[in-house]
């Protein structure tokens, strides 16, 4: 039997009386701590913390490392400063959706990618079938930990838990997708970044995987007063299908291209070649995209869930659901769909189709919920 792989923090989980583990790309990891909808109205309300060690993290050094990545990646390396981060995407020459990613400008020679768990592997190999010049790649995955403190109170939390050996202006000034790195905190010199997967302020932070712990701690102990609550799979879940977030896998695939899944705002087609482009650039001549993803309700009790089947009310399959819950914030059965974009337009009245029966829904607008 395959040993499922385990955090750094993985010894600190059964602190928590409930918490609840499950197998997730691989790794063994908690959905819940104290159940999804107290972790998810955490978040919404006060702040969530976060095991995300799973994600892969790849070190990109050279002094081609920009052209490199330019290459690679849909967005635009070259708008990126020391200090910033962008998301993106990584294609096949066919425009499908290989992973998405955050690309970190370390210096003008050093790039971190962070890449979903259950890609790292065969997108390490991607990556070294197309290396160019004196480019390197290194898997810091294990060696480091990655923690996500996410909501309203994160900021205040995370200054109180830097306590006076690190300047909270460091923390307060990053605006989105800035990040400071070697900020003393509990100990440990973290790389802090104003970035999440929930729809809300918060933060990402990154350590070596032996101060995981002592920062976790901290943590909890500085957000106590706060609501603090130590969150899982399943509220990371709920909170990001509420905010529109893809998930890879589900979203996001190498059958879905950027253009249909909505994500044309990371494609930078006038930035020059890269892998993908050529078909996206069909897809856009032949007047696509011809599919889309967007936000539908059902408007009867029945939660719609991956892969469960669309049609009109004339009987037409329109498309399918691709991730789908009952939304603790809004109290409504909704979901993420792939439908032909002649039945996407909002208003557009559809049959989901759960377990046998069908029910009726509309496709609405997404995100459901806005910070």
């Amino acid at each position: 039997m395959t040993m499922r792989r385990r955090t750094s923090l993985y010894p600190l989980y059964q602190e928590q009386p409930s918490v609840r583990c499950i197998d997730f790309a691989g790794w063994e990891l908690p959905v819940q701590f104290a159940g999804i909808v107290k972790e998810h109205e955490a978040v919404r309300q006060a702040a969530g913390l976060f095991d995300v060690s799973h994600m892969g993290r790849l070190l990109v050094t050279g002094l081609f490392a920009e052209a490199y990545l330019q290459q690679l990646t849909t967005n635009d390396v070259t708008k990126l400063k020391d200090g910033r981060a962008q998301y993106s995407l990584l294609c096949s020459s066919s425009g499908g959706i290989l992973d998405d990613l955050l690309v970190y400008r370390l210096s003008a020679d050093q790039y971190m990618l962070v890449v979903n768990a259950a890609n790292t592997a065969s997108d390490l190999e991607w990556l070294h079938e197309h290396l160019i010049g004196d480019v390197t790649i290194e898997d810091h995955t294990e060696a480091t930990a990655l923690l996500a403190l996410q909501g309203p109170d994160a900021e205040q939390i995370l200054v109180n838990a830097a306590g006076p050996y690190a300047n909270s202006k460091t923390i307060t000034s990053l605006a989105p997708f800035q990040f400071a790195a070697n900020v003393p905190i509990a100990g440990a010199s973290v790389l802090v970044s104003r970035t999440g997967y929930t729809g809300e302020d918060g933060f990402e932070l990154y350590t070596r995987a032996e101060n995981a712990a002592e920062l976790w701690r901290a943590l909890l102990q500085a957000g106590a007063s706060s609501g603090l609550q130590p969150a899982g799979l399943g509220a990371r879940d709920t909170l990001r299908l509420e905010a529109k977030l893809p998930l890879h896998g589900h979203e996001l695939s190498d059958s879905i291209t950027p253009l249909e899944a909505g994500l044309r705002a990371f494609v930078k087609l006038d930035k020059g070649s890269f892998i993908g482009r050529r078909a996206l650039l069909t897809q856009l001549a032949d007047g696509g995209p011809f599919r889309r993803i967007v936000g539908i309700e059902v408007l009867e009790r029945g939660i719609p869930r991956s892969g469960c089947d669309i049609y009109t009310s004339s009987g037409v399959r329109a498309g399918h659901v691709t991730s789908g819950t009952h939304s603790p914030t809004l109290k409504r059965n909704i979901g993420l769909a792939l439908l032909n974009a002649e039945y996407a337009e909002i208003g557009t009245p559809l049959l989901v189709d759960i377990r046998g029966v069908q029910h009726k829904a509309v496709v609405v607008p997404a995100p459901f919920y806005r910070r």
